[in-house]
């Protein structure tokens, strides 16, 4: 039986001639119109900008929290496709078309596009923040900052930069690839959708998708730059000492406004004068580079670090990750409501609910904390009874958390799979899905968690028999790096490698935005992978303009975190491409069960249909 051909017949209609030629004016537009109404309200009414986000921010967690956990859970389905027969040993591609690089160029392309800036902030900062606050502490388990809580950190940690991160940049990845060489469709995020929505997607609702797509990129690369540009300033005020820099009336100096802002604009003048310069054609030179100065300061923590202590760390991490793989990828919390704490109070407490809830589900407090926080007859209860109630917030207490932190990561991770995903599918030409799949998840998250243990490990072990005595805890997660290395090293050799991490944080910031920028180009274009120089520029404008604005509300609007709005707004803005994604995954789906049923009925895989399949 002759089974139809799918569609295939994709336009995206761009300018004939002007300022935007070849571009799409509907996604270029709404994009840029939506970025400057962002800017210009973040620059005119930041405290409101920062009040109006992080409310929406934690009203999307109250209500989407589950959907973050779960979605992603879901993407696992990869490993099915994988294992399939059927459907793992598709080469994405045409007949007879082999691999466009080797292993191991594609394997060092693919590790520095989705990583770089996030492993040189949270290698040290991860393990050590987990370390003090997991599930397992929220709960009472373990004791926070004990060797006890060493297991706990990991497996968080692990649940963070591993398996589920790279499933999530692999969905798209997979997806624009498939569609993109063996049917010959432009890399761009509506082809994605064509086995659902066929012909639709040529119109209004592919712009849509487009769209999305850009601000999660634009959101997603614009928190790694802020979290990059905070790391380089605390490096550069760990060499030099300026202190104009440096917000210190806490207790640990930390990145201002004013220093954010001015790293900022070198960063971002950087990655411009290389789009300008044509720089750009020499992002394979600095990749280079920045693997090579990753290596030396990966074997510096191994020759002066906790390296045996970090090995043992790695081994029973992996295990404990692995038995706990279903429940961390499926256990989601929703915020508890006042009924469900009051049942779960004894009797002698019930009257106290309202005083009692407040630091019973806070997932930043303690128990100690709950109880010095008590006022009135709420604190003469007695031990038994605080402990009772403080055990019946649990649950709002672990939603808090895995909100805070773990939910967080999902909508990062979402927000930057548009940029990593598109660059994933552009070297995996030629590639089966089994062979793309295991090599851009399983491989890269081996390669974090060596990295997370190495570095984080060696912090941990510091703080627990080194003497740190709470030194490297209490930094800023943005200088935790660079105290650790204080810590281990003394000297010239301290200082030699306090600037090279400074340099290397500067090109793997400078090669990320410039990457970041060209995608978003390559979306508007319909696919082209050769975009034109002045909207580069432009680009790269916005994006400071965005990252910009967004710090000076986060600081303006009172917050401890001069990037609180713009985390708030990447979790915001990353929600709807998270359904886009859900939608992916079915997608690919049918098209790979009814390309399976073609190549059985002998009909051809590409074909120029206008309906659905």
């Amino acid at each position: 039986m002759s089974i139809k051909p799918p569609f295939t017949d994709l336009e995206i209609k761009k300018a004939p001639g002007g300022f935007y030629e070849g571009y799409s004016l509907p996604i270029a537009l709404i994009s840029k119109i939506s970025m400057a109404l962002l800017v210009i309200w973040a620059l005119v009414w930041p405290a409101n900008a920062n009040s109006v986000l992080g409310s929406l921010n934690w009203r999307i967690l109250g209500d989407f929290n589950a959907f973050y956990i779960v979605i992603v859970g879901f993407f696992f389905f990869l490993a099915v496709v994988a294992i399939l027969p059927q459907t793992g040993k598709k080469v994405m591609g045409r007949p007879g078309e082999g691999k466009e690089f080797s292993d191991f160029s594609w394997f060092s392309m693919m590790f520095g596009a989705g990583l770089g800036v996030g492993l040189m902030v949270f290698a040290t900062a991860e393990p050590l923040s987990l370390w003090g606050s997991n599930p397992e502490v929220v709960s009472g388990a373990v004791a926070g900052k004990t060797e006890a809580a060493v297991e706990s950190a990991y497996r968080y940690t692990y649940l963070h930069y591993g398996f589920h991160a790279w499933a999530i940049y692999v969905v798209t990845g997979l997806s624009l690839a498939y569609y993109a060489y063996t049917r010959g469709m432009p890399l761009t995020i509506r082809s994605a959708l064509t086995p659902l929505f066929g012909k639709h997607v040529n119109g209004p609702l592919g712009h849509l998708v487009d769209v999305l797509g850009v601000v999660a990129t634009i959101l997603g690369v614009s928190v790694t730059i802020g979290f990059g540009v905070a790391q380089f300033i605390d490096g550069v005020y760990a060499i030099t000492g300026m202190e104009w820099m440096m917000d210190t009336s806490g207790d640990a100096p930390k990145p201002g406004t004013v220093g954010l802002i001015a790293g900022l604009v070198v960063i971002m003048g950087l990655s411009i004068i290389s789009a300008v310069s044509g720089v750009g054609r020499g992002v394979k030179y600095l990749s280079n580079l920045n693997l090579v100065l990753s290596l030396i300061l990966l074997l510096t923590f191994v020759v002066f670090g906790s390296f045996l202590f970090a090995m043992t760390t790695y081994a029973t991490a992996m295990i404990d990750y692995i038995i706990h793989f279903i429940s961390l990828s499926f256990g989601a919390y929703n915020p508890q409501s006042e009924a469900a704490f009051i049942a779960g109070l004894p009797a002698e407490a019930k009257p106290f609910a309202s005083a009692l809830k407040e630091g019973a589900t806070n997932a930043w407090g303690s128990y100690d904390a709950f109880k010095s926080g008590l006022t009135g007859e709420a604190a003469a209860l007695s031990e038994e009874t605080l402990q009772a109630a403080y055990a019946a917030g649990n649950e709002g207490r672990q939603f808090g958390w895995q909100a805070g932190w773990t939910t967080f990561y999902w909508a990062w991770w979402i927000a930057f799979s548009p940029f990593v995903g598109l660059f994933l599918a552009r070297i995996s030409r030629g590639r089966t899905v089994r062979e793309f799949i295991i090599g851009c998840v399983i491989a890269p998250a081996l390669v974090c968690f060596a990295w997370m243990t190495i570095l984080g490990g060696t912090a941990i072990d510091l703080e627990l028999n080194g003497g740190a005595a709470g030194v490297i805890s209490g930094a800023s997660n943005t200088a935790k790096l660079f105290v650790t290395l204080q810590q281990m090293l003394s000297g010239g050799l301290l200082s030699a490698l306090t600037v090279m991490c400074v340099v290397l944080i500067m090109t793997f910031l400078v090669t990320s935005a410039d990457s970041g920028i060209l995608v978003m180009n390559t979306i508007m274009s319909g696919g082209e992978q050769e975009t034109g120089i002045k909207h580069r520029i432009i680009w790269g404008l916005i994006l400071t303009a965005v990252i910009g604005t967004l710090i000076i509300a986060g600081k303006t609007g009172g917050g401890a975190d001069p990037l609180e709005a713009l985390k708030s707004a990447m979790i915001i803005g990353a929600l709807p491409f998270t359904m886009v994604m859900g939608l992916m995954c079915i997608a690919l789906g049918k098209a790979l069960f009814r390309d399976n049923l073609r190549a059985k009925a002998g009909d051809t895989p590409v074909g120029q249909e206008s309906a659905a399949e």
